[in-house]
Formats: structure tokens, sequence, C-alpha cells
């Protein structure tokens, strides 16, 4: 059975397929810069007799049916295709960023899903729109593929009232569904049940807190197997210092931006989700290169560390109080991952709540799961590398073979 997953950003696509049935990923890669002059596709083949290839190909790519196009003429391709034809293909996955309300699970996409998607664009005007542009050609590039979306969002559904409503006019809720929704749901979901199996515990039996760090940054309580909240909100911007977004901030700001500096709603919005965070901060989202600066001496780099760490103890924190007590913690995504300074940094002088890293053992590389505590600490801290990708894929194969839309 062999799943193709696809990630339609505003100016790019990721994909990669699965051979679900020996268990391996037999290609991947991205199309970036979509519209631009140097766009350009990264491709990566594994094949089934242990081959490894990986080129990039420069060549401009107007728009994202073109990048589709070119996606899946190299899966057939004599030289790099793995595959004899497209129709070989059993399903494709379509990571959506917001499901709102309407989706608690993934979804077999039909006409009934697509309008619902697309009732969720005001809620993610940057996302949502990208994101059916990937369907809507997919359907037609692959229409023998079962088709299932797999939402950001729907982890995070689990959340109670006390946790997603805002202490705003309840009408806003009522009429508009302004609330808090979180993200990096299918990441924060995978890990943790990666990080129970870890422990040979029953994943509904466990509090932990998992942390995906990227350019995009979350975190997340977790008791039960449940959501029961999560840093960002009714869009990514809330929450964690990011990349480029600010995180929490006074929200009365943006009537001093206004008012004050006379900036338009764009140039707020632009500033607050591109210009904000480590870049604002230091000039650079980059988190391997605001480090070399920082022990370089600039002291613009020092504050944007210490800011952005200093947020990941807050949350820890203060989801530290809301479960009580935790099991676990889990760091993940590409700095959670491969960044010890940073976890280091995020877990210091929390030894009074049973969370004690261990330094060497942080500082060691590895390749899988690994723990990053002493052997004292009363709270596991565990290095997981997510795969958003495999956990789409095991979601599709799920949905596809029931082929029945569950929208709720």
């Amino acid at each position: 059975m062999k799943i193709l997953v696809i990630n339609t950003g505003s100016s790019s696509i990721k994909f990669k397929m699965f051979d679900m049935d020996n268990n391996i990923v037999l290609i991947s890669g991205i199309v970036e810069k979509i519209g631009e002059n140097n766009s350009s596709l990264t491709y990566k083949i594994n094949t089934i007799d242990g081959k490894h290839l990986e080129f990039t190909k420069n060549k401009r790519v107007t728009d994202h049916k073109s990048g589709i196009i070119l996606m899946s003429k190299l899966f057939i391709d004599k030289k790099y295709g793995v595959i004899d034809d497209t129709s070989q293909i059993t399903a494709v996955g379509h990571r959506v960023v917001h499901g709102g309300e309407t989706f608690h699970t993934p979804v077999v996409i039909d006409e009934q899903t697509i309008a619902a998607i697309k009732e969720n664009i005001p809620l993610a005007p940057l996302h949502n729109p990208p994101n059916l542009t990937g369907i809507e050609l997919s359907r037609k590039i692959f229409p023998g593929a079962v088709q299932v979306a797999v939402f950001d969002t729907a982890f995070h559904q689990s959340m109670p009232e006390e946790a997603y409503i805002y202490a705003l006019p309840y009408e806003l809720y009522e009429k508009h569904r302004v609330r808090k929704y979180g993200f990096h749901g299918t990441s924060h979901l995978y890990v943790a049940q990666k990080a129970a199996d870890y422990l040979k515990k029953p994943f509904k039996s466990l509090k932990m807190i998992t942390i995906h760090l990227g350019n995009g940054a979350s975190m997340t309580a977790i008791a039960n197997s449940l959501s029961i909240d999560t840093t960002m909100g009714m869009t990514p911007l809330d929450g964690l210092v990011m990349g480029t977004r600010c995180g929490d901030i006074d929200p009365a700001l943006h009537f001093f931006f206004a008012n004050h500096l006379n900036m338009k709603l764009d140039e707020i919005d632009r500033m607050l989700n591109k210009e904000s965070g480590l870049t604002g901060i230091c000039g650079s989202n980059d988190m391997r290169e605001v480090i070399k600066k920082k022990e370089k001496g600039n002291l613009r780099a020092q504050l944007a560390l210490k800011i952005y760490t200093r947020r990941i103890k807050k949350y820890i924190g203060a989801f530290f109080a809301e479960l009580e007590a935790v099991d676990c913690i889990v760091f993940t995504g590409g700095i959670g991952e491969n960044s010890p300074q940073i976890r280091e940094a995020g877990c210091s002088g929390l030894g009074r709540l049973g969370i004690e890293l261990d330094v060497q053992k942080n500082r060691e590389s590895y390749s899988s799961i690994h723990e990053i505590n002493t052997t004292e600490s009363e709270v596991k801290i565990l290095v997981i590398p997510t795969d958003e990708e495999l956990m789409i894929a095991k979601a599709v194969v799920s949905v596809s073979k029931k082929r029945q839309p569950c929208l709720k």
C-alpha cells in the first residue's frame, strides 16, 4: 500500500511517499519558491533494495499545479521513479492547518469536507487556501486515490471549555467561533504516543508536557491521552517565542501601533508574524545562527535566547500546575531535537518540580528516542524525533479503509 503525504504551503509543496507494506519511505522532497524565478525541487529516493539518491532540480515552477505535476512525473520517471504509474498510489494524505470545530478526526475528502475547510478560511487565511489548492489538484492528478485530510487542530479538540474559551463577549464564540484551537496537533500526538511506548506505560495513564520547537513552536499539556491545554491560540501566533512570531504579547499593543505609529492592520500583521520573534530581537530566525552569534558575544542574540527559553520555562510551570503532576516532558521539532543548549536552559532551575536534566546526557548525540534526565529526576525528560508525515500516513491507512467521511 503506497501512501503519498502532501503539505501544501503558500509557496511550497512538501511531500513524502510511504510503502506501508514494507515500512519504508520511498520518496520525500519539497518544491520551493513557487512563482519565483529561482524555484527548485529537492528529491530524495530510498528504494526497497537499500539504494539512496538525492538531487535538486532548479526549474521555474509557476504555480502549485505545475509543482504537483512536476512532482508526480518524477514518481514514474524511468531513472528516478519508484512506481510504474501514479495509479499505484492508494491514497493521498493532506495536512490541513485549521479544521475549526468541524473536524475532530481525519476524514475522507468529499465535497462536504472541502466546503467545511473553506468555511474555516477566516480562521487561517494564510494556511487553508493553499491546503485546499493541494487537495483540489491532487484529486485531479491522482483520481484513483482516496484523498484524506488530517488536521493540525484536531488533537486539541479535547480541551475543556475553560481552556479554549477566551474572556471576551461570549457572543463572539457563539457567532464567530472565536476561541483557542491550537496547532501542531499531529506532532504532539505522535511524540506523546512514542513516549508512552518508550516508558512501557498505557498512554491514558500518563501526564506529560510535549514541547515542539521549530521555526513555529508550541507546547501541549496532555492527560489521559487527551490535550487539555496548548500554547497556540485561534492562530499560530500565540504562546512561545518563535523564529519570526512574537508569541504572547499585550493585546493592547495593536492599538498603540495603529494610533501612535500609524501602522495599518496588514503592517501590524506582517510585523507580528514575519518580523518578530528571534528575527525581531537579533536579526535571525535560524536557531543555529542565533547560538553562534551568542557564542561570539552578540548581546542581542544572548537576549533572544534568554527570552526564548524563559517562555518555555514559564509554560512548563503553568502546565505543571494544570496537570498537578507530570510523568514526562518531551522535546521534539528541529530545535527541540537538535539544540542541547535550549533544552538545558528550558529545564534549568526546575528541581523543586522534580525536573532534573543530566547535562552530559543532554549533550550527547542520538538518532532515536533518548532520556536526558538524571537518575534522581522524578520527571522523565525525553527527546523524541517527530514524524508528522508518518502519523498522517497511518491515519490515512485507517481512514481510507473505512472510505467514509467522519465529520462531527
